[in-house]
C-alpha cells in the first residue's frame, strides 16, 4: 500500500503538466484572435480619417482644386496618351519562305603542274582574280626545250631520207617504162618510200608531244575565277603527283546558293517554273540587316530529304561586286508568290489579331483583323480597315476602348535619346579633363558630395572668368598688332551645349547683352552651371563673331574644348579668332 501511493503520488505531476500542454493551443488561438481584431479597427481608423481629411481638402480647395476622375494610369483613363501611328496601305504583299543557306563556287580546280620540274617563276598574288589562261607560275623548261629539238632534228633527218627515195622511185620508174630495169627493183624502192613516210609521220608526232610538253612548263588558269593561297614556293620540284597542287582557284563570278524549303512549297515553284516565271531569290547576312545580293532560282533536287521533309534548292548570283564567297553562311528570302493589292499595317499595330484604329476625334477604337503574310516590316490583313486610316504602333498597352490620344512624331525619341548621349558625352569629356587625383576621389564620393563638389568647381570658374579682364595686351599677337579682344565665360561655357538642331532655330543673341569687345573693364558675366549636370543653357553676352565660331564647330570639339583648362580654352578660341580675322 505505501508504495502503491508512492506512485500515485508520483503522476500527479505529470497529469497536470498534460493539461497545460492541451489548454496551451487555445490560448494562442485566442491571443491570434484579439490582435486580428485589433489590428482590423486600427486599420479601418485610419482609413476613416484619412477620408475625413481628404473630404475637408477637397471642401477647402473647391472645384479648381479637385483632380479629374479617372486621371492617367496605365490604361488610359480620362488622360490624353501619346502614341505613334503608321498608316494602312494597299499593296503587293511577297509570300516569302526564309531558310538558311551556304554559298558555293560555280567550279573549283586545283591548279598543279602538269610536267615535273623545278618552279622557277611565281605569277600571281594570293586571293586576285585572275583570267582563263592566264599564266600563274613557270617550270623550267631547257630539258623539255631539248626534248623538243632533238624530235625536231629526228623527224628532219627521215624527211630528208623519205625526199631521196621518192627520187631514187621516180628514176626506177621512168627505167621501168623504157624496160631497162626489172619491175621488182621498182615495188621495193616502193615500200621504201612507204616506210620512210611512216617514220616521218611518227617522227612529227614526237615534234608536236615535246612542243606539248614544252608548253605544259607555263601553269595557266583553267577558268577565270579567285585565287586562294599559294601551296608551293620558287625553287620546288613539283609535279603531276603533288597532292596540294599550286594553288586552288574558284569560279566566283556567278555563284551558287543551295539551301532547303519545306516540302508544301514544291507544287506552287514546280508551276511557275513551268511556266517560265523567276522565283526571285534575296541574300541577306548574318543578322538579317544587310542585303548581299539578288538572284533566282536555277534548279530544284531530285529528291525530297525524308527525314527534314524539305527539298533542296540551287540559286543563281551573279556577284558582280565580289562580296559573295563560297562556303560562306546567308539568310536567304525566296519568293513563292506575290499577292496583289492587299491591306497592309505595321507589324507592330498588330496585337492578337486586333489593331487600335485613331478616328477623327482624336480617339481609339479596336478592330478586329485576320492577319495575313508579313512582308519585311508590314503585314496583309482582313477587316474593317480603309485604305489612309491611322493605326496605333507604339503606346498600344495604355490604352483601352475609346481613350483619347495624342499623335507624336516617331522620331521624337530617338532624337531626345541623342540629346540625352549628347549630355552624358559632354560630361564624361567634363570628368575626363579632371587630374587623375581629384577622378579617384570622385569615385569614393557619395551623389551628394559629388555633386556639390562638381557645383564648387564651377563656382571656381565662373569667379576665374569674372575676375578676368575684358581685354589685354598680349606679346604673343604682335604679328597683328593689337591686343585680341577678352573671351567672355558665357563663351566658353555654351561649348559644352547640344548644337541646334536644323528644325530648331538659334536663339538670337540681343546686342544689348554684348559686351563691347574695344571696351576696357568690361565685367565678365558668370558661366552658366551646366557643364557638369547637362543641362542647357542660353548664352547670353556673347560677341557674335564668339558665337559663330562655337556654332561651326562639331559636337566633339566642343567638348574637347570644354575639356581643357580656363586659360588654354580662351586661348585656343582666340588663336581660331586670329585664324578667322585675315579671311574676312
Amino acid at each position: 500500500m505505501p508504495l502503491i501511493r508512492s506512485f500515485a503520488r508520483s503522476q500527479r505531476p505529470a497529469v497536470s503538466q498534460w493539461g497545460k500542454l492541451r489548454l496551451l493551443p487555445s490560448v494562442l488561438l485566442a491571443a491570434l484572435l484579439v490582435g486580428a481584431v485589433g489590428g482590423g479597427a486600427w486599420w479601418w481608423k485610419q482609413r476613416q480619417e484619412a477620408a475625413t481629411a481628404q473630404a475637408a481638402g477637397d471642401g477647402a480647395a473647391g472645384p479648381a482644386g479637385r483632380k479629374p476622375a479617372g486621371g492617367p494610369g496605365r490604361f488610359g483613363g480620362g488622360g490624353v496618351q501619346p502614341v505613334s501611328v503608321g498608316t494602312v496601305q494597299r499593296g503587293d504583299v511577297r509570300v516569302v519562305v526564309n531558310a538558311i543557306g551556304t554559298m558555293s563556287a560555280r567550279a573549283t580546280a586545283v591548279v598543279r603542274a602538269k610536267v615535273s620540274g623545278e618552279l622557277v617563276a611565281v605569277r600571281f598574288k594570293e586571293g586576285d582574280e585572275v583570267r582563263a589562261g592566264q599564266v600563274l607560275a613557270e617550270i623550267d623548261p631547257r630539258s623539255y626545250q631539248a626534248a623538243l629539238s632533238q624530235a625536231q632534228g629526228t623527224l628532219q633527218r627521215d624527211q630528208a631520207l623519205l625526199k631521196n627515195a621518192q627520187l631514187d622511185l621516180k628514176r626506177y620508174q621512168d627505167l621501168l617504162a623504157r624496160d631497162s630495169i626489172a619491175s621488182q627493183q621498182v615495188d621495193t624502192q616502193a615500200a621504201l618510200v612507204r616506210q620512210l613516210e611512216g617514220t616521218v609521220a611518227s617522227d612529227q608526232a614526237q615534234v608536236d608531244a615535246a612542243r606539248l610538253q614544252l608548253s605544259y612548263t607555263q601553269v595557266t588558269a583553267p577558268f577565270a575565277g579567285r585565287l586562294g593561297l599559294r601551296q608551293a614556293d620558287k625553287g620546288n620540284v613539283v609535279g603531276p603527283s603533288d597532292a596540294n597542287g599550286l594553288v586552288t582557284i574558284n569560279q566566283v563570278r556567278p555563284m551558287d546558293a543551295a539551301f532547303s524549303v519545306p516540302e508544301a512549297h514544291l507544287p506552287q515553284m514546280r508551276r511557275r517554273l513551268a511556266a517560265g516565271e523567276a522565283l526571285p531569290v534575296e541574300l541577306w547576312d548574318r543578322d538579317a540587316r544587310r542585303q548581299l545580293a539578288k538572284g533566282r532560282v536555277v534548279a530544284l533536287d531530285n529528291a525530297i530529304d525524308t527525314a527534314t521533309g524539305t527539298i533542296k534548292v540551287k540559286a543563281a548570283f551573279a556577284n558582280d561586286d565580289g562580296a559573295l564567297y563560297p562556303n560562306q553562311f546567308v539568310n536567304v528570302r525566296l519568293q513563292v508568290n506575290l499577292l496583289e493589292a492587299v491591306l497592309t499595317v505595321p507589324t507592330t499595330a498588330v496585337q492578337n489579331n486586333y489593331v487600335y484604329l485613331v478616328q477623327e476625334d482624336s480617339t481609339v477604337t479596336q478592330r478586329r483583323i485576320r492577319v495575313g503574310v508579313a512582308d519585311g516590316d508590314r503585314v496583309g490583313i482582313e477587316g474593317e480597315l480603309r485604305e489612309g486610316e491611322q493605326v496605333v504602333t507604339d503606346g498600344i498597352d495604355r490604352l483601352r476602348e475609346g481613350a483619347k490620344v495624342a499623335v507624336i512624331d516617331a522620331g521624337a525619341v530617338s532624337r531626345a535619346d541623342q540629346a540625352a548621349q549628347d549630355q552624358a558625352a559632354q560630361r564624361r569629356a567634363f570628368i575626363a579633363s579632371l587630374p587623375p587625383e581629384v577622378r579617384e576621389k570622385l569615385q569614393k564620393m557619395s551623389p551628394e558630395e559629388r555633386r556639390a563638389f562638381l557645383r564648387e568647381r564651377r563656382a571656381q570658374m565662373g569667379a576665374g572668368g569674372a575676375a578676368a579682364p575684358a581685354s589685354a595686351a598680349s606679346g604673343s599677337s604682335a604679328a597683328a598688332g593689337t591686343a585680341p579682344p577678352a573671351i567672355p565665360a558665357p563663351a566658353l561655357a555654351a561649348s559644352s551645349a547640344p548644337a541646334p538642331r536644323g528644325d530648331m532655330p538659334a536663339r538670337p543673341v540681343p546686342r544689348a547683352e554684348a559686351a563691347p569687345q574695344g571696351a576696357p573693364g568690361a565685367a565678365l558675366p558668370a558661366a552658366p552651371a551646366a557643364m557638369a549636370d547637362g543641362a542647357s543653357a542660353p548664352a547670353r553676352g556673347i560677341p557674335p563673331q564668339v558665337k559663330a565660331l562655337l556654332d561651326q564647330m562639331p559636337a566633339d570639339e566642343r567638348a574637347r574644348v570644354m575639356a581643357l583648362p580656363q586659360d588654354e580654352r580662351r586661348a585656343y578660341i582666340r588663336e581660331r579668332l586670329q585664324q578667322q580675322a585675315p579671311a574676312r
